[in-house]
């Protein structure tokens, strides 16, 4: 079996690896990346909430607190490919060239921007 035929662990086992890698309680981990501790325990026992799993913002949240687990590495446990960098320039000029479309136009982009959040939270592509 190749690399890349080798299954990715699920996000409960990288949480495993990550506790027992730095040593950390899942009350620190929720602590260090601003959720809830009962949210890292149901992470932790594979248990679905009402949501679609981790928001990229805890995910991103993790990966810095925890540096010897990439983005790529942490998105990749939860099913998903790790969204690109936005920065502070491009969220700027893509609020500006939004700015500029008729209202029909933004609300047509974002159904579709919720959409292929959607795919990607879900199909992991």
């Amino acid at each position: 079996m190749n690399q890349e035929e080798q299954p990715v662990e699920d996000f409960a086992q990288l949480l495993a690896r990550l506790k027992s890698t730095y040593g950390v309680s899942e009350s620190e981990i929720a602590r260090r990346i601003g959720a809830a501790p009962a949210t890292v325990n149901a992470w932790s026992n594979r248990r679905r909430g009402t949501g679609r799993g981790p928001h990229p913002d805890k995910l991103r949240a993790l990966a810095a607190a925890y540096p010897k687990f990439s983005e790529a590495e942490i998105f990749a446990a939860v099913g998903r490919k790790a969204p690109g960098p936005l920065s502070p320039e491009a969220t700027e000029r893509l609020l500006r060239l939004f700015e500029e479309l008729t209202e029909e136009q933004q609300a047509m982009y974002e159904i579709q921007l919720r959409a292929t959040v959607e795919h990607n939270r879900t199909d992991g592509s």
